[in-house]
């Protein structure tokens, strides 16, 4: 009788343990899947995406008014052979298809800037503005529009370089300033790396001049020249007496001079040296430079540059426009 009261207490505790056990797991088999169901989603994990840097051809969400008309205003082609005449929309134009042989794109970056470049009164507005004709070349254009009853009127381009990079345009004084870097005679297509500034000055309302032109070495140091006298619109005789400095000696000290008339002919040219205590350091000139057989009453404009003797390229130049009497 005790043996079996024994075995009795026996297999009642063994159930009573695995029912206990049976409970237990139940027990961590619903809290587990409470858990899942009520706690908190975790915060999601935000994606690393890159955003896309401004396309130079971009428009600002608010633009004045003249930005608006420039980019629906008419543009006439500066890479191509034949005169014509596109109407952007947007900014932009495109026709046909890319490598196709009649395909042309062409937009408006967002170098913009508007002036008083003729002293009329009536500002003008500049802009750099890229062609493509299906090659890899992005040719870049500095643009002038006059105003002309509230619209836009395409009056005259220049060429910067093919795909420069840009870095600011602007107007002071009634000149364009435009800093950009270009291509050196040896950078390739991809890889300009001449910084340069130049200043420009609308002397016709087709006719856009470059009066001066600084460079940059690769650390940074400005090569330029600098006219003191004469002063622009001076009034001169057969010779002029020219006086000024440069940031950096040239060539075996020696700088070019040429004489131009307004629409650009060359007269004349010759040279001016350069006294400096140092080799390529800063100097000065002082030459008097004979205008030759120009006529009494002719404007003219003269410009002492700085010419690289490795390509004939120009490291820098500065102007003056004289009166002759």
């Amino acid at each position: 009788m005790v043996a079996r009261d024994f075995l009795t207490r026996h297999c009642e505790e063994r159930l009573l343990r695995r029912s206990n056990l049976l409970l237990v797991i139940l027990f961590i088999f619903l809290f587990g899947c409470s858990s899942a169901s009520t706690s908190p989603t975790p915060a999601s994990v935000a994606k690393a995406t890159l955003t896309p840097a401004p396309s130079p051809t971009a428009a600002p969400t608010s633009m004045p008014a003249y930005v608006v008309g420039l980019r629906n205003a008419q543009y006439q082609l500066g890479a191509t052979d034949a005169l014509r005449v596109v109407q952007l929309k947007d900014g932009k134009f495109e026709q046909g298809a890319p490598g196709a042989a009649d395909y042309v794109s062409v937009n408006v970056t967002d170098f913009v800037a508007q002036g008083d470049l003729d002293g009329d009164g009536t500002k003008e507005t500049v802009a750099l503005i890229a062609e493509n004709n299906g090659g890899s070349g992005v040719f870049v254009f500095l643009v002038v529009y006059s105003d002309e009853n509230g619209e836009l009127v395409f009056q005259t381009s220049n060429i910067v370089d093919d795909r420069p990079v840009l870095n600011a345009l602007s107007i002071e004084n009634k000149d364009i300033l435009l800093d950009a870097t270009i291509h050196a005679s040896a950078d390739p297509f991809c890889c300009p790396t001449l910084r340069m500034t130049r200043h420009y000055r609308l002397v016709a309302p087709q006719q856009l001049d470059m009066i001066d032109y600084t460079t940059f070495t690769a650390d940074g140091a400005p090569r330029s020249i600098k006219i003191d006298s004469p002063v622009d619109e001076a009034q001169v005789y057969s010779s002029v007496q020219f006086k000024g400095s440069v940031t950096i000696a040239p060539f075996e000290n020696n700088l070019t001079y040429r004489i131009y008339d307004l629409v650009g002919v060359e007269l004349a040219a010759g040279s001016i040296p350069v006294t400096a205590l140092e080799l390529g350091g800063a100097g000065t000139f002082n030459s008097v430079i004979a205008l030759g057989n120009v006529l009494s009453g002719a404007v003219i404009r003269v410009e002492i540059q700085d010419i690289n003797a490795e390509d004939n390229s120009l490291f820098a130049m500065d102007s003056v426009q004289l009166v002759v009497k």
